[in-house]
């Protein structure tokens, strides 16, 4: 690595070289320029271009690390123990619809622990910085989750399973449960913003189910050093794996997890998802 550059700061060097691709062919690109990599889940030029642009520098700087990036799978095997985790488009059907909500979200995972996170918003130019046990930034202020207790009046965000039908059912179950006691719930399409909203205390907490791990690695870690609470649906740290999480100021954690736990487990949501995957064995 670069003298003088730490994981942040080289995941925030690597985050401008990928917006400065998107930023390129923004509101250039439409539906008509992307592929379809299964329902409902598209991939753009622009997705690939921004990602190659981040593995060049990481890969630059880190030769001996692994990759694990959207587009290209796990791009490079590594013998460091440090893996970075790469979603170079968060939001890619916002960006491709012209809709200006979208993200860059680089996470590095360390052995088990995610250590290092950043989540760029380059349309307002806004760094969203995370370092395990050096706390949370926004453009370099630190940044808190809300103060908010419980779930009743909190203002939350999710994510619709519109890549898993077969979850449809117990979200709208649980969507129903969240609308009764939440003052408000937005969808805004990119589970890395969700989360760095979370961490900066605009939202006061997110769940969804049926992430990759490229949504959440950075998200993480900045609900985490901001104060917050992060876990799957059962409470656990599977939630790389699972990919169904959970984060919040402490007491909204406790509540959304009871709420959820009324209507689906952890064992359910594994085993559907182990029953979905069998027809294509």
């Amino acid at each position: 690595m670069t003298a003088g550059k730490n994981d942040v700061e080289l995941a925030s060097d690597a985050a401008r070289l990928g917006a400065a691709v998107l930023l390129k062919h923004w509101e250039q690109l439409g539906k008509e320029d992307a592929d379809l990599k299964s329902r409902n889940d598209w991939v753009s030029r622009a997705d690939r271009e921004s990602e190659a642009a981040i593995i060049s520098l990481i890969r630059e700087q880190c030769p001996d690390d692994a990759i694990l990036g959207e587009e290209g799978g796990m791009s490079f095997e590594g013998t460091s123990g440090r893996t970075w985790i790469i979603d170079p488009l968060d939001g890619t059907s916002n960006y491709l619809q012209h809709f200006p909500v979208w993200s860059i979200s680089i996470g590095l995972k360390s052995g088990a622990e995610i250590t290092a996170g950043v989540v760029y918003e380059p349309l307002r130019d806004i760094f969203f910085t995370a370092e395990r046990g050096a706390g949370a930034f926004r453009n370099g202020v630190p940044m808190r989750v809300s103060n908010q207790e419980g779930i009743d009046s909190s203002f939350l965000a999710t994510g619709f399973p519109f890549r898993a039908q077969q979850f449809v059912s117990v979200y709208c179950a649980i969507f129903q449960e969240v609308i009764s006691v939440a003052k408000g719930v937005r969808r805004a399409g990119s589970a890395a913003l969700d989360l760095a909203y979370t961490a900066a205390g605009i939202f006061d907490g997110f769940f969804e189910l049926h992430l990759s791990p490229w949504d959440i690695a950075a998200g993480s870690l900045l609900v985490t050093e901001a104060g917050g609470v992060f876990s799957d649906f059962s409470g656990g740290e599977r939630w790389l794996q699972r990919g169904n999480v959970v984060g919040a100021p402490p007491g909204v954690h406790r509540d959304l997890l009871r709420l959820l736990g009324r209507h689906v487990s952890e064992g359910q949501l594994d085993r559907r998802a182990t029953n979905r995957a069998l027809p294509s064995q």
